[in-house]
Parts: C-alpha cells; sequence; structure tokens
C-alpha cells in the first residue's frame, strides 16, 4: 500500500529547518524535474539536476508546477512546517491531497519557543504578514502569551509602540511595566540573535527584516469570570448608570453581533455593552464613547479589570468625534445627549448592508424619536419593550420594579 502511494506523489512540499535538509528531504528532492523555492532555500539544491524556478511571484510558479507535473515531479521548498502559516494550504487547495507529500521540520514558532524557553501549548498563534490591522493591542494582548509573524509595516519596534500607546490610553501601568517583548531575527542562521525586553526597550531597536515576535503579559484574576453573564456590582459604573443585566443581555441578542468587525458603543457609561461585547468576540474592535471624564474613567477600570484589549475608549461628543472612526457593522446607543438624531443619521449613512443599530430607550421622547429616525435613513426597525420584575425566593423583602425598557433595532 505504501509503495503504490508513494508512486501517486509527485508534489512534495519540503519544510527547511534551521539545520537544512534531512536525507530524507534530499533524497525526495533528487528525483524532481523542477525544484520551487525562495532566495535563502534555493542555494541547498543548486547541485540537483531538476530546473529551478523562484516561489515569488506566486501564479508563474504555480503555473510552472502544474506543467511539470504532467509529466515528472515537482519539490516545493518552505520554511519550517508548510502547513503553519505557510505555503501548504494554497498547494492542498491547487493541487490537492492525492499527490501532495509533505515533508516538514519544526516550525519557526517551535524554534522561536524553545531559544527562549517559553511553554507554547497554551500560546496565542497570530501572522501579521502582509495584514492591515485596525487595533493591533488586541490581538497582541488577548492572551498571555501570543506569537505572531511580522513584515516589513508591522515591526516588532513598531507593534511594541502600539502597545504602549494603547496600554497609556488606558492607564494599564502594570502591563507597561511587566509586558515582554522576544524577537528572535534569522533563526538558524549565522546572524541569528535574540533579544527580551520591556515595551520601551522593543521600541527603540532596529531588527532584522526576518524575525517573528513573541508579547508575554501577566495573567488577570477577573479573565477568569464568566464570559458572558457579569453582574451589575462586578463592572465599574457611577450613581447607577449601567445598562441592567437583563437589558444587556437582550441588546447583546439584538445586536447579533460578528466575530470580527467593528463595534459603536455610543454614550456607553460604564461600558457595560462594550465589555460583555469585547469578552464574548475577541476577534470585535469596540469603539467605546462617551464625552464625561467620569464615565471614561469607569470604561478605563473595566478594560484593565476584565482584559479587554480589544476595547477602544473614546472621550468626545457623539456625533462629532465619530467622523474619526472606523465605519461601524453594528452601533449601540445607550445615550445621546440629545443629540439622537444626529447620531442615528451618521451612523445609518455608515453601516453596511447587514448592519444592525440598537437604540435603549426609558424616556418617551427617546422611544418615539428612535425608531421614526431610523426608518427616515432606510432601516427595517423592530422593537421590545421589556418589564423587569426581580425577587428572591423565599422573598425576605417585596420585589424590585425597574423602569421599563424599549430596545429598538433598525437593520440595513
Amino acid at each position: 500500500m505504501t509503495s503504490q502511494l508513494s508512486k501517486r506523489l509527485r508534489l512534495f512540499l519540503i519544510g527547511v529547518g534551521s539545520r537544512g535538509l534531512t536525507a530524507q528531504q534530499t533524497g525526495m528532492l533528487a528525483r524532481c524535474d523542477l525544484i520551487v523555492g525562495d532566495s535563502r532555500h534555493l542555494p541547498l539544491v543548486q547541485g540537483m539536476p531538476g530546473a529551478k524556478c523562484p516561489i515569488s511571484p506566486l501564479a508563474p510558479a504555480l503555473a510552472g508546477i502544474r506543467q511539470t507535473l504532467a509529466n515528472g515531479d515537482v519539490g516545493v521548498l518552505a520554511s519550517g512546517d508548510p502547513l503553519f502559516f505557510g505555503i501548504g494550504r494554497r498547494l492542498l487547495k491547487e493541487f490537492g491531497s492525492e499527490q501532495l507529500m509533505i515533508l516538514p521540520a519544526l516550525s519557526t514558532m517551535q524554534e522561536a519557543c524553545a531559544r527562549f524557553h517559553l511553554p507554547w501549548d497554551d500560546m496565542a498563534l497570530l501572522s501579521l504578514h502582509g495584514r492591515k490591522t485596525l487595533h493591533v493591542p488586541g490581538l497582541l494582548l488577548a492572551r498571555e502569551k501570543t506569537f505572531a509573524f511580522t513584515d516589513r509595516r508591522n515591526t516588532p519596534a513598531r507593534l511594541a509602540r502600539q502597545l504602549i500607546d494603547y496600554l497609556e490610553l488606558i492607564e494599564a501601568d502594570d502591563l507597561l511595566s511587566h509586558c515582554r517583548v522576544h524577537v528572535a531575527e534569522n533563526l538558524g542562521s549565522a546572524e541569528e540573535r535574540l533579544f527580551s525586553g520591556t515595551l520601551a526597550e522593543a521600541a527603540n531597536q532596529d531588527f532584522a527584516e526576518l524575525n517573528v515576535l513573541i508579547i508575554t503579559r501577566p495573567g488577570l484574576a477577573e479573565e477568569n469570570l464568566p464570559v458572558f453573564g457579569l453582574g451589575e456590582e462586578e463592572i465599574a459604573h457611577s450613581r447607577g448608570l449601567i445598562t441592567k443585566d437583563e437589558v444587556r443581555a437582550v441588546t447583546l441578542h439584538a445586536l447579533r453581533l460578528p466575530s470580527t468587525g467593528v463595534l459603536w458603543d455610543l454614550g456607553a457609561g460604564s461600558g457595560s455593552i462594550s465589555v460583555a461585547a469585547a469578552r464574548m468576540h475577541p476577534g470585535l474592535t469596540v469603539f467605546a464613547v462617551d464625552h464625561t471624564a467620569e464615565a471614561f474613567a469607569n470604561v478605563q477600570r473595566n478594560i484593565r479589570r476584565f482584559g479587554c484589549y480589544n476595547i477602544i475608549p473614546v472621550q468626545g461628543e457623539a456625533p462629532t468625534v465619530l467622523s474619526n472612526l472606523p465605519d461601524p457593522d453594528r452601533v449601540f446607543i445607550g445615550g445621546s445627549g440629545g443629540r439622537l438624531a444626529e447620531m442615528i443619521g451618521q451612523a445609518a449613512h455608515r453601516l453596511p448592508v447587514g448592519g444592525r443599530m440598537v437604540v435603549n430607550g426609558v424616556i418617551e421622547q427617546t422611544v418615539a424619536e428612535a425608531p421614526q429616525r431610523m426608518a427616515e435613513h432606510g432601516l427595517k426597525v423592530a422593537m421590545t419593550r421589556i418589564q423587569i420584575e426581580r425577587t428572591t425566593f423565599p422573598a425576605q423583602e417585596p420585589g424590585t420594579i425597574l423602569n421599563p425598557i424599549t430596545v429598538m433595532t433598525g437593520s440595513k
């Protein structure tokens, strides 16, 4: 069975480790009519008889592989484990698994973690290579340990500076002091260099273009609290100004949050909706907007306490500050400061098809105005009125009846 399978395999995907090619890999490549790789790997096979082809640009390389496979074998060279953020995914898509044989080496992540003596079974894995990211700190701080592939734009120094700027914004002095940056440059080559230091030290370093990054941060006890179901007493707020637990649950259901994208939380107050959304969907970027210093401070405290680093607090008047924010996929309006019509108008204009807006209303004016304004801007409106009564069993005291809330949802 094994010999029959090997006869059908004509595309060999070879992972090159820090110690070069193994004897088995060399034997596979020696039978290939075409060998594809980058400028770092092709010199390893210069003495072999097969034709050589650069892997970049990718389209002609794929065409050459397909043409050669009609009559002969092809070898493709890649760094480490080709199935770890590598070319393996694309080759499987292009050529299928039947004729593809993969001989991986240790991944770059494994090599780097070994150098720094860091266990990686609990590490978040991330590629910033060629990727435009809206809020990098939310990705790099989501777990206590995060491994990231960098590129010319997302350099370790630039990423460290972005982390510093964000941690200063939320006044997270402990993280500023205790986050650590580990950078492995040119792994496996004579120019290999390892760096470990603080964010400030990393921000002032020049790193080689070929590098990988690991960020470590202290853990938080509150990170282990329930993802959904935080109580009002657990969330920092002032003067009772917080979306009540039951209303928060209905609001989040009405928002139908995506796993990635942008949420505007306008009139954020304590940021309870922001915190719940951010904890439920770590890939979501949340802008918590409020004009008061008191609310801004509460949002900062809640970000720090619950580790919701995908929340960006914004102090300013909505809709004035909204022009500086990226377009939202979802909008929640918990407070309007008398500018509800403007806020709905601007938000509705910038929502994409499929976007949703939720407005919670207590006073009659909001309940009357919000649906009308949403409809004027082309949104389909649904309304839910919530009456909450809280009691205990056995009853120790009379139950509490809260003010009714109308949850108004506009969908585009």
